[in-house]
């Protein structure tokens, strides 16, 4: 009895708000908020930084640069000016989601870390409570603190033993203070060989480790976007012939990866990112500094030590800083309660392109593993879900 007086009392104490909640002030709860406002529905969102847009503005590296064009990245109603490069700085998309959210008059209420939201079928609402204390109640909640809420560091034996910074990727920022340094950088995503072509630019020496197969391709084949060129073959033809003839450029254009160390997965690298959402790698130079020396690729590592690691093969190196370049991971099973519409990582059991609806009024939006593109899709379905919704109250 007292359990359930005590969710009355919260339940009658929260801010009860006509449109629905969104937690998490990134691209995609802007993208949603601005898909709400032009069907003429308020929005409230709920975000623990004091910034839209966090992990661009205070956990991203100074030579960040989409991967992708410009085109394939903006959000629903408003390009990117026409002015901006072809690949958007961070400071150029940073700049674009502020005007995004100024143009939609996107106003989020910041310093509201979420703790717990709930549905309860009495009120026929979500109750959204922040650690500060705030309680808010809405007949709808969108979840979108997306797929890199949280830094993902993996336990290797030894670290907590290592006397040199071992940072992750969140609190690199650029290879000026590792000038002369020999660095670890675990993780060949796009974000380590990016930040090995940083380090290697400011006179370090990086390692990257390179525990498994990975795709490379080429950010552009002959002027063209790589991602747009798949992107067109992929309308018309299947995607095992697609991924052929991309390798068959790769390979052309940037040569053989397998003869500096990197191994190519069996599976082809549109079919993979279809198959598990892991995206291929798109040099921006990190290959040149490989094949001049400039980074040395290595393998797996077993243990750290003191001063280095210990790898697979048994070789041991001495490193005066590793950096974790192993992407993050989603937060929502830790505050998201009495729903299982989420799996144990974090990510919506319904795979895209239908993971953006759950039960009783629960949205999601920017867990699609498809970039941008998949975030504006979901931004759509769900204001347009909620919005018919709306208007029949």
């Amino acid at each position: 009895m007292a359990s359930s007086d005590g969710r009355r009392s919260a339940a009658a104490a929260a801010v009860v708000f006509p449109g629905p909640i969104i937690v998490g002030a990134g691209p995609s709860s802007l993208a949603v908020a601005a898909c709400l406002r032009r069907h003429g529905v308020p929005s409230l969102i709920l975000e623990r930084d004091d910034c839209i847009a966090s992990l661009w503005q205070r956990r991203s590296y100074e030579n960040l640069r989409l991967h992708l064009p410009k085109q394939f990245c903006q959000l629903p109603y408003l390009g990117f000016p026409e002015n901006f490069p072809k690949y958007p700085s961070k400071a150029d998309f940073i700049t674009y989601l502020e005007t995004y959210a100024a143009n939609f008059e996107i106003a989020p209420r910041f310093g509201q870390s979420v703790s717990k939201a709930e549905f309860d079928p009495r009120d026929g609402a979500w109750t959204v409570e922040t650690h500060g204390g705030a309680s808010y109640s809405s007949p709808w909640l969108v979840v979108a603190t997306g797929e890199n809420a949280e830094p993902a560091v993996p336990k290797i034996p030894g670290i907590e033993k290592f006397r040199g910074p071992a940072i992750h990727t969140a609190d690199f920022r650029s290879g000026r203070p590792f000038r002369d340094k020999r660095v670890l950088v675990v993780g060949c995503g796009n974000s380590g060989m990016d930040v090995c072509v940083d380090l290697a630019g400011h006179s370090a020496f990086p390692h990257l480790v390179v525990r498994d197969s990975v795709h490379i391709l080429p950010v552009e084949m002959y002027g063209l976007s790589t991602f747009a060129v798949a992107n067109f073959l992929l309308k018309w033809l299947p995607v095992k012939m697609v991924d052929k003839f991309l390798l068959k450029m790769a390979d052309w254009i940037i040569g053989d990866t397998e003869k500096v160390g990197i191994r190519r997965p069996a599976t082809g690298p549109f079919e993979l990112k279809i198959l598990t959402g892991r995206s291929p790698v798109l040099d921006v130079g990190a290959l040149a500094g490989i094949t001049s020396g400039k980074i040395n690729v290595v393998g797996g590592v077993k243990e750290i030590t003191e001063n280095g690691a210990i790898f697979m093969d048994g070789e041991e190196k001495e490193f005066d800083a590793i950096i974790f370049a192993t992407g993050y991971t989603s937060n929502v099973p830790a505050w998201l309660k009495g729903s299982d519409f989420f799996s144990e990582d974090g990510m919506p059991r319904t795979p895209f392109p239908k993971g953006w609806k759950g039960e009783r009024g629960l949205y999601t939006v920017g867990f699609t593993r498809r970039g941008l593109a998949g975030t504006s899709a979901d931004a759509v379905n769900a204001a347009g879900d909620i919005a018919r919704h709306w208007s029949i109250k």
